[in-house]
């Protein structure tokens, strides 16, 4: 490769208007330029750093550098088991998978649902190709349509997609809602099956510089998100037959080490949390490509871990507390008869965003952090979303009522 590569910056030019130059033909002069090149470091022109050895930078106020991926990293790591979540099938609630950091395998538990007791392990798989070299499986996620899981692995920066048995699954619940005994048939099948892998970035970019924090699943179904630390990027796939996964493209964070990441309820804005540079990102999302661009809108976060995204609403309870001396059903009229002449606007839920945050350096950044983080509420949607034509009715009320504190106060 080196060879063909120099070879193709190689252009045979003239050296004199003589056929020869003592005794030399020019092929032999051509051949001389690429036996010396042979001898010489070749250099990408496009190499921003000019041949320098990339390293992790290290951190202005010490703690870790969570997009170093080194041998001596990985050992204390991979020391030992490392169970980094756990998730429940999402189609009988009866098998719990637990991705092992530490081990390079995805652990399958029984768990029962009835007494919230995790049982006994029925099966182990390994997390990758099984190159030789470390996976460490960080989380899992299904896909909501397609009978598929996918598997972020931290430390070799792929994601790895399984198809799901759910004839196996639907089997295991089966035994154990009938209250069989022994389950010792089901033990070492395992529900899933390894179908692709596919990297997180770009193959130039070395494994030893990054580290992938957090995967989901778009609510459309249609993309697979990643984040990468180290690569500082966002690595969007599209969803393609069978669940299997195509790259879109990589996309800047703004910022260093993308712990974690999460969309707003319409799915066309992501946020991002750098937690090494204390900074969240917003993007937009788009729903046909899966391109995303930054907005401009960024925000200061003390070392960021999670992005959560609910709706803020009032509760009832307090419907009719008194806050600053106003209650929040008084009109108009009662706050100038109270002579504070600030008027209380009502309530209108909106989307609020809610960031945890560590001020504290993680050691290897193993919480669990990729889990679905949006809240859901159950309230009655007349509640939580008023309709306009009521919006409309309470702001004719109060410009009535301001009318009428005008024509008081000219008489």
């Amino acid at each position: 490769m080196r060879l063909c590569s120099a070879l193709q910056r190689i252009s045979v030019v003239p050296i004199c208007k003589f056929p020869s130059l003592f005794g030399l033909s020019q092929i032999l002069i051509c051949s001389l330029l690429v036996l010396s090149l042979l001898h010489t470091k070749i250099k990408s022109m496009y190499d921003p750093k000019g041949g320098k050895k990339m390293v992790a930078a290290a951190k202005k106020d010490g703690g870790v550098n969570h997009s170093c991926n080194d041998t001596s990293t990985i050992q204390q790591r991979q020391a030992d088991p490392h169970s980094h979540a756990l998730v429940l099938d999402p189609f009988v609630g009866t098998i719990a998978y637990v991705p092992d950091l530490g081990k390079d395998v995805i652990r399958e538990f029984l768990y029962n649902s009835k007494d919230g007791k995790i049982e006994c392990e029925m099966n182990m798989l390994p997390s990758g190709l099984c190159t030789g070299h470390p996976d460490g499986p960080r989380y899992l996620e299904f896909h909501p349509r397609y009978n598929v899981a996918y598997v972020v692995n931290e430390l070799s920066s792929t994601v790895a997609v399984f198809e799901v048995d759910r004839d196996l699954l639907q089997e295991i619940d089966t035994a154990v809602r009938n209250g069989e005994d022994s389950l010792e048939r089901f033990r070492g099948r395992s529900t899933l099956r390894l179908i692709q892998s596919i990297r997180t970035i770009p193959n130039a970019f070395p494994n030893t510089l990054n580290t992938c924090g957090r995967i989901c699943v778009h609510q459309s179904g249609r993309f697979v998100v990643v984040s990468n630390r180290g690569h500082q990027s966002i690595c969007v796939y599209k969803v393609m037959k069978r669940g299997r996964l195509d790259v879109v493209g990589h996309f800047h964070t703004r910022g260093e080490t993308p712990r974690h990441f999460q969309f707003d309820h319409s799915g066309q804005y992501l946020l991002v949390a750098n937690q090494d540079t204390d900074s969240l990102a917003v993007f937009s999302f788009n729903l046909s490509t899966g391109q995303i661009q930054y907005t401009g809108n960024e925000y200061r976060v003390p070392s960021p871990n999670f992005v959560c995204c609910c709706p803020m609403y009032q509760n009832d309870d307090e419907d009719d507390e008194v806050e600053n001396g106003i209650t929040n059903n008084a009109t108009i009229a009662d706050v100038v008869a109270s002579g504070d002449h600030e008027i209380p606007s009502s309530v209108r839920p909106h989307p609020e965003l809610v960031v945890g945050n560590n001020t504290k350096n993680m050691n290897d950044g193993n919480s669990s952090d990729s889990d679905d983080s949006t809240i859901r509420t159950d309230r009655p949607l007349s509640i939580i979303k008023p309709s306009l034509e009521e919006q409309l009715k309470q702001a004719q009320e109060e410009i009535q009522q301001l009318r009428a504190m005008l024509l008081a106060k000219n008489n």
